[in-house]
């Protein structure tokens, strides 16, 4: 088991501390008056007691997605167990871990909860294994890619209206801890025209320019590093609750515990070792732990059969289903169907407010993406055993 230091250095500690008393902030952080908006509306410039980014963040946790989040499998679906994570739990997860490293560096923490809040606003239902069944069905029809971070930005802007800031959308477009790395450098992007540039690659481009972004800010930095501890320590703790795996399993021998253990070594190590500096960075042993968590997490939860092949089997044909039901109904005008009554007509009553409009018949593919990935995972269910009275999903129900 790797040793890594669970405080800060005395001498670290107590610069910090000096720092805090004479109200320093970081040279690097994100500044409210930096904040940039497509639109300048009145209603969205800063003010004393709302900031510019605390702004995002009601914009934000005031979102039908925001809300649907709490019936998103996080990793293990078909499970009555209260217990487990959904994706609603994870993103305050990584709010809380990126807020603590955050202001521990002079960071601008209302950016940073803005961005962690909002980073998985774009995920399907039943997580990375939905995920990977709406891309295959779409990218088949399409040769475009969906990724959940991109769809995030669009979730954000095209779907709810926001008027929201580039810092935000940058963070949540970037914020894939799919792809970890040990020292984040700015990207240096200064403004819109040049995001929808690489927010475009991503659709054409897919993974290939995925794993090159970077974000624009310190911030979002730590909340793409946030991303990867706060789950995976967590992953392993539901796992064993669910019963999949023993805790005595894992080659550190900490069982759950592993996951209050990497929360705190990992933020003093990131602390450590980006403190006063233009970037964010671990050192290569916490670094080389996190990778190495992360792999053992993959052979023994991720891929295990149990999760993988289980949830596989029960969504993949029900996604391509779906889709191609939901497509032809849009292409025959059938306005009885769900896809108009609880998709269309909703997104465009709650653009009006913002005096926008839904051109959902400009890309019919996109507005069924649009629809699946904002399901949860038991409307999903219901629909898809409405519409296919043939099909049925497994679950573990809470009284067996």
């Amino acid at each position: 088991m790797i040793d890594l230091p669970s405080d800060l250095e005395p001498a670290l500690a107590a610069r910090m501390e000096r720092d805090r008393a004479a109200g320093w902030q970081s040279p690097y952080r994100c500044s409210d008056s930096a904040c940039i908006r497509r639109e300048d509306r009145p209603s969205d410039r800063a003010s004393v007691w709302r900031p510019a980014f605390v702004r995002d963040i009601e914009k934000v946790i005031h979102t039908p997605a925001y809300s649907r989040l709490t019936g998103k499998t996080q990793v293990f679906s078909f499970r009555s167990n209260d217990d487990l994570s959904r994706r609603g739990l994870h993103v305050q997860l990584v709010s809380r871990v990126a807020r603590d490293i955050g202001y521990a560096l002079g960071l601008n923490t209302d950016l940073i909860e803005a961005i962690a809040l909002s980073h998985d606003l774009g995920h399907t239902p039943f997580g990375h294994a939905g995920e990977r069944c709406l891309h295959a069905v779409y990218h088949a029809r399409t040769g475009r890619h969906f990724n959940h971070n991109v769809h995030s930005v669009r979730v954000l802007e095209q779907l709810s209206g926001r008027n929201m800031s580039l810092q935000v959308l940058d963070g949540a477009l970037c914020h894939n801890g799919e792809y970890e790395q040990r020292v984040f450098e700015l990207s240096g992007m200064t403004g819109f025209p040049e995001f929808d540039r690489v927010l475009e690659a991503c659709y054409t481009q897919g993974h290939e320019a995925i794993k090159h972004l970077r974000p624009a800010t310190l911030e979002g930095c730590v909340v793409r590093i946030a991303d990867i501890i706060a789950y995976v320590g967590r992953d392993r703790q539901d796992a064993i609750e669910a019963g999949l795996v023993d805790g005595s399993e894992f080659a550190d021998g900490l069982g759950g515990g592993y996951n209050a253990w990497i929360l705190s070594r990992a933020t003093v190590d990131i602390v450590s070792h980006s403190y006063g500096k233009p970037r964010i960075e671990m050192g290569e042993a916490c670094f080389a732990e996190l990778a190495r968590a992360k792999r053992e997490n993959y052979e023994k939860i991720y891929r295990a059969p149990a999760v993988e092949g289980e949830c596989a089997d029960a969504i993949e044909p029900a996604f391509r289903r779906m889709y191609e039901r939901l497509l032809a109904d849009l292409e025959a005008g059938d306005e009885t169907s769900y896809i108009f009554r609880h998709h269309i007509r909703r997104v465009e009553r709650a653009l009006a407010f913002y005096g926008k409009t839904y051109d959902w018949q400009h890309d019919l593919d996109q507005t069924v993406v649009d629809y699946i990935a904002s399901m949860t995972d038991g409307y999903f269910m219901e629909l898809a055993e409405r519409l296919f009275p043939d099909m049925t999903f497994p679950r573990r129900t809470y009284i067996r």
